[in-house]
C-alpha cells in the first residue's frame, strides 16, 4: 500500500486541522469532512483506508455514519468523543467502531492508535512456506498444514491470511479487532486470557487504567457469532479471570 488515505470527519475545524497536521507529518494523505454526508460522499469517491469520526455532529451522527460505513466497508474506524462515558455507546451498540479516543486528546496518542489500527488492517500477507497437504488435530484443535494460518475447531474455521471466519458453513463478518481477539483465543485454545492480556496483545499497547474496551468487543463478537444461542459456547467466560476458547 503506497499511499494511505485517512478520512477525518469533525465539525470542529480546529480539531480537524490539528489532526490533519499530525497525520500528514507521519506521511498519510488526509481527506476532511465537516459532516457525515460529506464524509460518506468522500468514501464513495476515494479509496479510504481508515476513518476518524466525531461522535457528535449535526445531521447524521458519527454513530449513524459508522453503521452506514459498516454496511459496505471493513476499514478501521476510530471514534472521537468528548465524553469517556460514551465508550459503551460507541463500541457496544453494533456501530462497528474499532476504537475510540476521548477529547481533548494527545495528538501522539491519536497517531499511535491510527498506526495500530492500520498495522492490523494491512497485515494480510500470504504464507509462502512449503507445506504438506494434510492436517494436524490436537485435542479438538485442527491446524491445516496446507494453510498453517487456518484454525478449525467447534464447527468454525478461522483463516488469518484473508481474515475470514466461517461458522457452521456461514461466513461471519468481523472487524479487524474482533478477528484478532477471536484468533488470539482460538490459536491458544484452553488458555485463559485476562482482559488486560487481550488488550496488550491485540492493541499492542500497555494497559494504564482499567477500562471495559475488551469486554465490549467480546460482547459484540459473541453477538455476531450468535454464541448466546449455542449450547457449546465458542468463547467461555472464566469469572474473575478472563476469557478462553475451549479445546
Amino acid at each position: 500500500m503506497s499511499q494511505i488515505n485517512i478520512l477525518v470527519v469533525d465539525d470542529e475545524k480546529e480539531i480537524a486541522e490539528l489532526v490533519e497536521i499530525h497525520l500528514v507529518s507521519d506521511g498519510y494523505k488526509v481527506f476532511k469532512a465537516e459532516n457525515a454526508e460529506e464524509g460518506l460522499k468522500i468514501l464513495e469517491e476515494e479509496e479510504i483506508h481508515l476513518a476518524l469520526i466525531d461522535i457528535m455532529m449535526p445531521g447524521i451522527s458519527g454513530l449513524e455514519m459508522c453503521k452506514k460505513i459498516r454496511e459496505t466497508k471493513n476499514i478501521p474506524i476510530i471514534m472521537l468523543s468528548a465524553k469517556s462515558s460514551d465508550l459503551d455507546k460507541i463500541l457496544g451498540l453494533g456501530t462497528g467502531a474499532d476504537d475510540y479516543v476521548t477529547k481533548p486528546f494527545n495528538p501522539l496518542e491519536l497517531t499511535a492508535r491510527v498506526k495500530s489500527q492500520l498495522r492490523r488492517y494491512t497485515q494480510f500477507n500470504p504464507n509462502n512456506m512449503e507445506t504438506n497437504k494434510n492436517e494436524i488435530t490436537i485435542k479438538g484443535l485442527t491446524i491445516n498444514n496446507d494453510d498453517p494460518n487456518e484454525i478449525r475447531l467447534k464447527g468454525m474455521s478461522i483463516n488469518k491470511d484473508n481474515h475470514k471466519v466461517v461458522i457452521e458453513g456461514k461466513e461471519v463478518k468481523l472487524t479487524p479487532i474482533e478477528f484478532d481477539i477471536l484468533y488470539l483465543l482460538a490459536s491458544n485454545a484452553g488458555k485463559v486470557f485476562s482482559t488486560d492480556e487481550i488488550f496488550e496483545k491485540v492493541w499492542n499497547e500497555k494497559v494504564y487504567e482499567a477500562n471495559n474496551t475488551v469486554m465490549v468487543h467480546i460482547r459484540r463478537l459473541r453477538g455476531k457469532m450468535k454464541d448466546d444461542e449455542r449450547v457449546d459456547k465458542i468463547i467461555t467466560t472464566v469469572w474473575g479471570v478472563g476469557y478462553k476458547v475451549e479445546k
